[in-house]
């Protein structure tokens, strides 16, 4: 059965897969063939969190100057497919690291943050910089607040407000298995809490200090219920509609937001 897509729904699409231990040429050619093997018209493609190289703690072996390899590819892809590619990658700029995460746009231009929360078990506090200043992206009549794995476990930092700051929350992760309980939870929380779609792309497979990763990527309603199919620790590219007519009346039957608390981060 095909299901008709409105004009103010917006297509997710989310890649699941595995990444090659700090190779960046591997990874790029790894998903060019994803993007690629995506049939028909998608709104936006979202990668996992350090797509280029896993997960590493060795920037200034492997982090990628601003404007490097791993953007450009990102922008020919985008201008390619004709769609918004997200994803995060490690970059040195004016002599600091950053876990950085690009939005590219089709046209080729792209709006960047730095990952706020630096996961200190894995040492990532010791090798990059935190940003401190998040973005709300508009498109195609949306706004969408993009995140990085570690920021899930803060809610502070993704609170919406009142106004309805934001529509989607996206968050790209490198996220263990061994925590992957938390990582579905915490994402139902982000969507509930914020009446939002959450849309969480997590990695799969060993790395290469032999943490594993089940994956269990998700595109949630604002309810916090699962409209994606993707399975754990399946190598998956699936495409997701999100409507804005059931967001709006979704807020509008139970305004949950305008009993909120009022505050400044």
């Amino acid at each position: 059965m095909i299901q008709l897509v409105k004009m103010t729904d917006l297509l997710i699409t989310t890649i699941q897969t595995h990444l090659h231990w700090e190779d960046v040429d591997a990874n790029l050619l790894h998903f060019s063939v994803k993007i690629n093997s995506i049939v028909g018209h998608t709104d936006v493609i979202v990668l996992p969190e350090m797509f280029t190289t896993g997960f590493t703690m060795k920037p200034e072996q492997l982090a990628e100057e601003h404007g490097g390899k791993g953007l450009q590819w990102m922008i020919q892809k985008a201008q390619e497919k004709s769609c918004v590619i997200v994803g995060s990658i490690s970059v040195k700029e004016k002599g600091l690291f950053y876990n950085r995460l690009y939005w590219v746009n089709p046209d080729g231009s792209y709006q960047q943050y730095n990952k706020r929360h630096l996961f200190r078990m894995g040492n990532e506090h010791e090798y990059y910089t935190a940003g401190d200043q998040k973005i709300i992206i508009e498109y195609k009549g949306w706004k969408i607040c993009p995140l990085v794995c570690y920021d899930l476990r803060f809610p502070v930092w993704s609170r919406n407000t009142k106004a309805n700051t934001y529509d989607v929350l996206i968050y790209v992760a490198n996220w263990p298995e061994v925590r992957s309980y938390p990582w579905q939870q915490l994402l139902i929380a982000r969507a509930i809490e914020n009446q939002v779609y959450v849309v969480g792309v997590n990695r799969i497979g060993e790395d290469g200090n032999h943490y594993r990763h089940s994956g269990n990527s998700v595109v949630l309603n604002p309810r916090g219920e699962t409209m994606s199919h993707t399975l754990s620790n399946i190598d998956s590219v699936e495409t997701t509609p999100l409507s804005y007519q059931y967001l709006q009346d979704f807020r509008s039957a139970f305004p949950v937001l305008l009993d909120g608390d009022d505050f400044n981060l």
